[in-house]
Formats: C-alpha cells, structure tokens, sequence
C-alpha cells in the first residue's frame, strides 16, 4: 500500500501530466494472452513488462482541468498555477451524479485518500471488480506467469487498515485471458467467479476457500483445445455466458443451478448455440444492453472487423466496422448508458475508435493522445458521455466525447502510473473509483 499518496488527488488536468519522452519509440504490445491452437502444454507469450522512464505525479493539489487547444504534443505545457483541488471530475455538461459520501474504509488519519495499491507476486493482467453490495471494494485478479501453474488472487480493502489484503488465492492452469464476478448487484446468486483460458470456469468463492464448480468444453472429443481469448456475462439474465475462441467461433453457455447436496457441485453449464463469428481469431465478445440487454452482442477479431449479432437470429450478423488497413481488432467495449455507442482498439494501435451503430463502418470520433499502445478501455457506468482508455504509455485518460460529432482533441483528466497499464475497469456499482493494474500492482483511483 502506498501510504505516501493519501491526500493527494489521483487525477490531473492533462496540462499539469508528465507523460513517458515523446521521442521514445513506443514499445510494441504483443496479442491477447492466450493459448496456441492444438497444444495442451504450450506456453503462451507473456506480455510487455518494460518499465520506460517513470513520470511522476506532482505533489501539489491542482485546479480545475483545463483543455490543451492549439498546444503540440511534444511542447512541454507551461507551469499552472497552484490551486486548491476542486473536486473528483470537472462537470462539462453531461449529468454526473455526486459520488457517495466516503466510509471508512476511504480515510486514513482524517485524510481522504485518492489512491489505494496492492503489489502481487507476479505480472497482473486480468482484473474485475465485484458488484455484491457487500464487497464493494473486492476485485480478483489473474496472474501472467510463462509457465502452466498460474493464481488467481481475490483482494479487498480493509476498511480499518485502509490496506489491501489478499482474502485468498488459488491455482488455475495457464494465465486467465479475463476474469468477471457474477453480475449480481443485490446478492441474491451465489458468489460466483467466472476465468477464462484454455476453458471457461466458474469458482464458487466461500468465505474460506473458492473451490470450481464447473468447466465448460465443448470439444470433450478432442485431446486438445481452442483457447478462449475474452467472454462477457450477461447482465440481464446471469445464466447466460458468452465466450471467444482462436477457433473463430463465439459460444453462448447456458448456466443451471441446482440444490447443494453435500459436495456436488451447484452449478452446471451447457452450449446454447455455437457459431462461426469471424474468418480469423476472435479476440473479444460483449453483450449489448440494446433491445432489453439479453440478446444482442458484439465480437472483435483477427479479420479487423466487429460484428454484432442477435440470438433470436442467428442466421445472419451485422459489420459494424472494418479497420481500413485490417490490423486485428483486440478489445471492444459497449457505453453503458447508451447502447448506440461501443469503442474498440487495434493491435499495436495508439487510438481508440469510437462507434455508432446506427451509423455503420463509420467511426464518430476517434481518441488518439496516447503514444503507445492502448491495451484497455472502460466506459463510465452512470454517464453515456465519458471514457477511460489506458495504455503503455503509462497513461490513464478519461476523455468527455458529448461534443461528437466534432473531433475529440484531447483528455479532461490524466493519471500517470509507475509502469505500462495492462488493464482498466471501472467500478459499475461506485463511479467514483477505477482500477488499473500495471506490472504486479494494482491501483484504484478515485475520480
């Protein structure tokens, strides 16, 4: 834990960020972690753990953000003036709810703190933050090892030694390409944890240990696998799966829970319906919140395209978008308040695309200040008009894209972290805080 920041605000208008040496040659990011096709013991690539020239925060409290019109990238910004910090985010004409009013658990000695940090034993990629109401500040993480023995810890805040403790860890075979917490916002499921890798798990997490409760395969004639790369869990009907695989196929899984007979299992799981989704590698999949949120959804893969389709027609799916040059597409993300909108990025790309559906194979704005490689992306949960996108350049921004159709020039907040940030997410049930992680840390950060 990092003690030494409490007090200090997490997020700077960008004039006041420091970022990597703009001359620096931006580090190259290799692809979604995952398996090779046909092999059982392969190991797979781990990915940048470079650490470039550290930018550090400034230790005065900031004003308000400011826009950086006509100023250069590569100039360095003037001196701003020392200003007391004038709230988490600067209100630009979209309705921001008020954060609710900080526990216990976000003071240390009388200070808020804006910054909490926890070091893991080993590089964290994959991350998720838990949506009981009663684990507010929970999140698991998944390690990325070279090698077949991999953990997957699950960490939370102490609200007494407003410190991050490690509530338990266990084994999972190969590094988890993403991990997701049931999306049970009033806890009437069971505690369920879902990991994907070279299959998709769900762990039932108890208050002493996380035991599996089942894997999902539906190649069970085969010796070998198809590594999944990304799934989403439904958040309409929590029963509902979908997983991407290098095989060019997305999976939609079926949950059923049963009555605990002594250590039978309490979840089973089973395939609604497989289809080819692209001509290459799927990298991603996410359901949209369009059409009441259960049957729609996205893909991205190695072809450059994304593709939407619907289950109840599933005989043919919509292109939304192709990359001009056909780079693969890694990640895609819908706006949660608005199921118009989705962003997706490139491999080794530095922008983040910007898309309507209703307005196909058109960007809308495109977010392009990042001088590495964007390796993550998450929307606001309460506002339809606000991004965070991360990167290897060390730089987390949130961005305000209300003024689309025009051209988005640049961030309203920055935070610089101590390495290349491998993953965001932001908190769905407190919009006030996200998450970064960067070689063995994780970061959440107040907004």
């Amino acid at each position: 834990m990092d003690a030494q920041r409490a007090g200090q605000p997490a997020w700077f208008p960008l004039l006041l960020c420091e970022g990597p040496n703009p001359k620096r040659p931006p580090p190259r990011l290799a692809g979604p972690p995952g398996l090779e096709a046909g092999t059982r013991g392969q190991e797979p690539a781990a990915p940048s753990t470079r650490v470039p020239r550290s930018a550090h925060l400034p230790s005065a409290s900031v004003g308000p953000a400011r826009r950086l019109s006509g100023l250069a990238r590569s100039e360095t910004p003037p001196p701003a003036p020392r200003a007391p910090h004038l709230g988490p985010w600067p209100r630009a004409g979209c309705p921001w709810p008020p954060p609710a009013p900080p526990g216990p658990a976000m003071s240390l000695h009388g200070k808020r703190k804006e910054i909490y940090k926890y070091e893991a034993p080993w590089t964290v990629y994959a991350m998720n933050w838990s949506v009981r109401p009663d684990k507010r500040f929970r999140l698991a993480l998944g390690s990325f090892v070279e090698e077949y023995n991999n953990k997957v810890q699950l960490v939370g805040l102490d609200e007494e030694s407003s410190e991050f403790i490690c509530r338990n860890t266990f084994d999972h075979p190969y590094p988890t390409t993403k991990l997701m917490w049931i999306p049970d916002t009033k806890g009437v499921y069971p505690d369920l944890l879902a990991t994907s890798g070279d299959y998709l798990r769900v762990w039932r997490v108890g208050e002493t240990e996380t035991r599996l409760e089942c894997l999902l395969n539906n190649n069970k004639n085969s010796d070998f696998c198809a590594p999944l790369t990304s799934f989403d869990w439904n958040e309409v009907d929590p029963y509902l799966l979908g997983t991407s695989s290098i095989d060019t196929t997305c999976t939609i899984w079926g949950l059923e829970t049963g009555q605990v007979l002594g250590r039978v299992n309490l979840v089973s799981g089973h395939v609604k319906t497989q289809l080819i989704a692209h001509d290459k590698e799927v990298y991603d999949i996410a359901f949209s919140r369009a059409g009441g949120g259960r049957d729609m959804f996205a893909s991205v893969g190695a072809d450059g395209s994304v593709r939407m389709f619907d289950l109840r027609h599933l005989e043919h799916s919509t292109i939304i978008y192709e990359d001009p040059q056909h780079h693969p597409l890694l990640r895609l993300c819908w706006n949660k308040q608005d199921p118009n909108y989705l962003a997706t990025m490139a491999m080794d790309g530095m922008e983040v695309v910007i898309l309507d559906v209703r307005v196909p194979c058109t960007p809308v704005a495109r977010l392009n200040n990042h001088r590495a490689c964007v390796n993550g992306i998450a929307w606001a949960p309460h506002s339809s008009c606000h991004i965070c996108t991360a990167a290897d350049d060390h730089q987390a921004l949130i961005w305000d894209i209300q003024q689309m159709p025009r051209a988005i020039e640049d961030p309203i907040l920055a935070y610089t972290a101590e390495g290349e940030i491998n993953n965001v997410q932001w908190a769905s049930t407190q919009p006030d805080w996200i998450a970064i992680c960067y070689n063995n840390c994780l970061e959440i950060l107040r907004v």
